[in-house]
């Protein structure tokens, strides 16, 4: 009977009779804390959260009928984040490319109705996959980018955004990495990330539980084509660089400062008589460029840029990928017993095609020669001040199928004549072409690299 009663009370103990009230211990209150944060802050960040709508046409199959390349009507969906109050939305390029209709779904409040606005691209940047897009209005809910330098391993995160166009959608997880480059020759160390992130996350910011974007969700590494754990996002400095030019000029400068840089082997450092096996070197000083103004040398070891320390050659290039042109940088080196420190100023890539493709509107195409151009106008004349005319068009970028045989036209090239008449418009250069028969010859006038030369080619 003894230990019946003994049992019996333990059990009350244990657990509290029926209509008795217990008392939260510590950790529950810590949950619950920690759970009403993340449901104010999710309340805060989804008004500036926006799913995206773009329609346009592309290249699809018809096999039933004969033909792999009709054009047709294509639509798909994505995320942004808007940061500016007046409208200026961020998103990824691959979200908005070749649109003809952009539109945009808000959310400005729980309980309040979605509604569908009309957006324009300003512009964007296919190197970094990234978007501007604006919208009218004014004192709409906005969201502040973070600072790289804050975001760690191990940090918790959110992703924002529309997965499988489920608008609103928010997913929880931490920092996997801060820098990871998933290709050898990627320009960009991304953000990994373990919130799931599926197709239509893509645009949707990466918070931070302070509510700072500090990175775009861009894309994902799948086998099953769902969210395994390893998503991937833009850092925030180098989405402020991209989103600041874009928003400005409507394109992006790239930046250089005249070095071309290897990483030291052993190899290279025994035959170098170099006193370390690893770094950066410099195999080259382009002659009149910032570093050689500056004083730099062929065989100068590059240690640190701007006192972060540089491990190779792929970490000097990512950090001057995140430069823009008049940034000032800091570069110490090691030159055979002396450590060295030069200042020198970001230029702009003169050289750079890819600046052209980042401005060409779809329908300014060259269907006889397979190119999108661009008009030479006042903007274009500043970018490229050594024109030879005042005229012609830009190749932005070539089609996938070039319908003529013979030499190539390049991305950058400029085309003045078309079988010695001035190409001084689209149109002018289209109607010239049509007038020609099949299999008769065109001869183009194109300045390449600064130099004049001609183009012959045979129309299919």
């Amino acid at each position: 009977m003894r230990r019946l009663l003994l049992s019996l009370a333990v059990t009350v103990a244990v657990f509290p009779l029926f209509g008795q009230t217990r008392t939260p211990s510590s950790n529950t209150l810590a949950l619950n804390e920690f759970s009403q944060s993340l449901e104010a802050l999710s309340a805060r960040v989804r008004p500036a959260v926006v799913q995206i709508i773009s329609t346009g046409y592309g290249r699809g199959d018809d096999h039933a009928n004969g033909s792999a390349s009709l054009l047709t009507r294509q639509r798909s969906t994505g995320s942004g984040v808007i940061l500016s109050a007046d409208g200026y939305i961020v998103t990824n390029n691959h979200v908005v490319q070749g649109a003809r209709k952009i539109d945009v779904k808000l959310t400005e409040g729980p309980g309040a109705p979605a509604r569908t606005v009309l957006a324009k691209l300003v512009g964007s940047d296919r190197q970094t996959d990234l978007a501007v897009i604006k919208i009218e209005g004014s004192s709409l809910p906005r969201l502040p980018l973070g600072d790289a330098n804050d975001v760690h391993i191990g940090q918790v995160v959110l992703a924002f955004g529309s997965p499988l166009g489920l608008e609103g959608s928010v997913s929880m997880g931490v920092v996997s990495s801060t820098a990871r480059q998933v290709r050898e020759d990627d320009t960009m160390p991304y953000i990994q990330t373990d919130a799931p992130i599926n197709p239509g996350n893509s645009g949707g910011p990466l918070v931070d539980t302070n509510g700072n974007v500090v990175g775009i969700n861009t894309f994902i590494l799948t086998q099953s084509g769902g969210s395994e754990g390893l998503g991937f996002a833009i850092p925030a400095d180098a989405v402020r660089g991209i989103y600041d030019q874009i928003r400005k000029d409507g394109h992006v400068h790239r930046g250089q400062v005249g070095i071309v840089a290897q990483t030291v082997t052993p190899a290279m450092a025994q035959a170098l008589r170099l006193k370390q096996e690893s770094g950066t070197i410099a195999s080259d000083i382009l002659p009149g460029g910032p570093a050689d103004r500056a004083g730099l040398k062929i065989g100068d070891l590059i240690t640190s840029f701007n006192g972060k320390p540089i491990a190779d050659a792929r970490d000097l290039q990512n950090a001057i990928y995140r430069q823009t042109p008049e940034d000032d940088i800091t570069l110490t080196v090691k030159r055979d017993t002396q450590t060295l420190t030069f200042k020198m100023k970001v230029i702009e890539r003169t050289d750079d095609p890819q600046r052209f493709a980042d401005m060409v509107d779809p329908k300014n195409v060259i269907p006889q020669l397979g190119v999108l151009v661009i008009p030479i106008d006042e903007k274009l004349k500043q970018m490229l001040p050594t024109l030879r005319r005042g005229y012609g068009l830009v190749v932005a970028a070539e089609t996938p199928d070039i319908p003529y045989t013979g030499e190539s036209l390049k991305a950058g090239d400029v085309i003045y004549e078309v079988n010695t008449v001035p190409a001084v418009t689209i149109r002018a250069m289209t109607s010239t072409l049509d007038a020609l028969k099949t299999g008769a010859p065109v001869t183009l006038q194109v300045e390449r690299d600064g130099s004049l030369m001609y183009i012959t080619l045979e129309l299919d």
